[in-house]
C-alpha cells in the first residue's frame, strides 16, 4: 500500500518542482513564444514585404531588414503579442503595378508617373471624360483619397 502513495508523492513533488521552472522559462521570453520566426516571415509576406533578412528577436520585438512592396529597404519591427508591424518609415503593401491595376479598375486610363512619396501614392492618369488628373491614394488601403485636374 505504501508504494502507490510513495509513487504519487514523488510525482507530486516532481510536478511541483517542474511547474516553477516551466513558468520561469516562459517568463524569460513569453513574447517570443507568441509568434515564431516562420509566423513572422509569413505575416510580413502577407503585408507585401520581401527579402526578409537578419530576422532576430531582440528587446521583446522581432526585428528585420526587409524590402517593402513599394521597393524601399526598411528596418521593420514586429510586436509578437499584437502582431503590429512598425517600419522605420511609412511603407505601402502595394507595388506600382498594384496601384496601376486599382486605377484601371476604377476607370482611369493611361496611368503613368506612379510614385510613392511622403506616405501617399501619386499617379497621373486620364479620366473617362478625357481630362488628365493627378490621383492620390492611401498607402494602407489603396483607396483614392484625392483627385485633381492636371
Amino acid at each position: 500500500m505504501r508504494k502507490p502513495s510513495t509513487l504519487r508523492n514523488a510525482l507530486l513533488i516532481g510536478l511541483l518542482t517542474a511547474t516553477p521552472l516551466l513558468a520561469q522559462a516562459q517568463a524569460a521570453d513569453p513574447a517570443k513564444a507568441a509568434l515564431t520566426e516562420p509566423q513572422v516571415r509569413a505575416l510580413l509576406a502577407e503585408q507585401g514585404y520581401t527579402r526578409i533578412d537578419d530576422l532576430d528577436f531582440e528587446d521583446g520585438m522581432w526585428e528585420t531588414d526587409a524590402t517593402s512592396a513599394n521597393g524601399d529597404r526598411v528596418d521593420v519591427r514586429v510586436n509578437p503579442a499584437t502582431r503590429d508591424i512598425k517600419a522605420e518609415k511609412l511603407v505601402s503593401k502595394f507595388s506600382e503595378n498594384d496601384i496601376k491595376a486599382k486605377l484601371a479598375a476604377a476607370g482611369y486610363s493611361k496611368v503613368h508617373d506612379i510614385d510613392f512619396d511622403d506616405g501617399v501614392w501619386k499617379a497621373e492618369a486620364e479620366r473617362a471624360d478625357g481630362n488628365d488628373v493627378e490621383i492620390h491614394l492611401d498607402a494602407t488601403t489603396g483607396a483614392v483619397i484625392h483627385v485633381e485636374n492636371d
